[in-house]
């Protein structure tokens, strides 16, 4: 209001000064004295005009002010505040519930086309199919201020790919999921322990966020799509399950993690037979360079029969191994794992069993040609089946040989397309139903995050 009593004098100022214009302007023409009194009079009658506009505005102001006296007092704006939360937290308690939630989503596409398929389905040796999976992923997350968060990861899928029409020791598309139902893959809550920089989760937990774990080759939407290089197929891990989780890293080049999951992962007698691993995790600054070198134990309580004696049917199995991962420079960085396990027993309703596994390979930034956010990924790997599983069997069992290569492209913040190729060489240890000659897969993986 007061600044509208400042437009006001500065137009009565104005007034006045158009007016004194105009009376020097006449006065330079030569007016008469009739006139100039004519327009002295116009002038004092405009004055007097905002004189009495501007009385009423101050009246007004005046009267307003009081108003708000008799009213009480202005409120302060951070009280404002207060009281919205209020009515808001009263009205809808989900308004405080979103928070500090964190929402991600995302969904893969994979089109794979194989040639000289194996499987026992084919009609013939050796036939060529051309078959497509996807899956979608939601994750909520929420951090509890400092002394913990919870996480619910929801999933589904369609479509096997062309896993189904392959025989092997290892399969080629990890992503598959042809559950076709909106499922919880994952629901925990952690709470963390600063003394000793670790935490606790417990909950439906996936055991290979904190076993065999690898900067490089640990993640089959962005790196390679081929079982045996996201995870070791000799450590037989149960599906997501009750279970709970121990990590801490008591020093800087130390990390130290302990999961304990129902092995049959059916949510009945969870104690009854568990899977248990343990991994400790060394960070030296190789060439300066980070890495990590990981040993790992494990033991699956879960029923399996030995292959020389059937009656025994409620054997345990145990193995270990090895996941490491070195950054040698800006653009290259290398991998490798190896793992064992039992070679005497298998899982109950299994047809076979490893004994060895090994791979390994280098990753590399695009910046070495000038694309920055892509990268490509070569691997090589073995996979020796069990001796007992040999000689019980009579079957050949011979070694079989993968070999996977996939250049990952981003065409924008929200996608990325990978062209992948692997090679299996004796798949199935040359003992497949459909033919044992060497089985190539193409494909593109199309990876949205939202």
């Amino acid at each position: 209001m007061k600044g509208s009593m400042r437009r006001v004098v500065f137009a009565g100022v104005f007034v006045i000064g158009l007016c004194c214009a105009q009376s020097v302007g006449l006065a330079g023409s030569a007016v008469s004295n009739d006139q100039l009194a004519d327009e002295i009079r116009e002038l004092k009658k405009t004055v007097q005009q905002q004189q009495r506009r501007i009385s009423e505005l101050e009246q007004r102001v005046a009267q307003q002010e009081s108003v708000a006296r008799s009213t009480g007092e202005v409120m302060p704006v951070s009280e404002i505040d207060r009281r919205i939360d209020e009515r808001l937290s009263s009205k809808a308690p989900a308004y405080q519930l979103m928070e500090g939630l964190a929402l991600s989503a995302g969904a893969t596409t994979v089109v794979q086309g194989a040639h000289h398929a194996n499987g026992a389905s084919q009609l013939s040796s050796g036939e060529d199919v051309f078959d497509a999976s996807v899956s979608a992923d939601i994750t909520l997350e929420k951090k509890f201020e400092e002394y913990g968060e919870g996480v619910v990861y929801l999933t589904s899928g369609q479509g096997a790919g062309v896993e189904d029409e392959l025989q092997l020791y290892s399969n080629v598309n990890n992503d598959a999921d042809n559950d076709q139902n909106a499922r919880l893959a994952e629901v925990w809550y952690e709470h963390y322990i600063h003394s000793i920089s670790g935490a606790v989760a417990f909950g439906k937990l996936d055991a290979t966020n904190y076993i065999d774990t690898n900067a490089y080759a640990n993640d089959e939407t962005t790196q390679f799509l081929g079982r045996m290089f996201r995870n070791s197929p000799v450590i037989e891990f149960p599906s997501n399950g009750a279970g709970v989780h121990f990590g801490a890293s008591p020093l800087d080049f130390f990390d130290v993690n302990l999961v304990a999951l129902d092995a049959d992962a059916d949510w009945e007698d969870v104690f009854d037979g568990l899977f248990v691993a343990g991994q400790l995790t060394f960070k030296p600054r190789l060439f300066a360079r980070e890495g990590k070198y990981r040993i790992l134990v494990w033991n699956n309580g879960a029923n399996h029969t030995q292959w020389t004696d059937a009656g025994k049917d409620k054997e345990n199995n145990y193995g270990w191994g090895l996941s490491f991962d070195q950054e040698l420079n800006d653009v290259v960085g290398v991998f490798m794992r190896y793992g064992w396990q039992d070679p005497k027993v298998y899982a109950n309703g299994s047809a076979f069993s490893i004994e060895h596994s090994w791979s390994v390979g280098p990753q590399i930034k695009g910046s070495l040609w000038g694309r920055p956010d892509d990268c490509l990924g070569l691997s090589f790997g073995q996979i020796t089946p069990s001796g007992k599983y040999k000689t019980t069997s009579g079957v050949l069992a011979k070694t079989e040989s993968h070999f996977e290569g996939y250049y990952n492209f981003k065409v924008n913040d929200h996608l990325c397309l990978s062209p992948d190729l692997q090679v299996i060489w004796r798949p199935y240890g040359k003992d497949a139903a459909n033919g044992d000659g060497t089985i190539v897969v193409a494909g593109m993986r199309g990876q949205m995050d939202f």
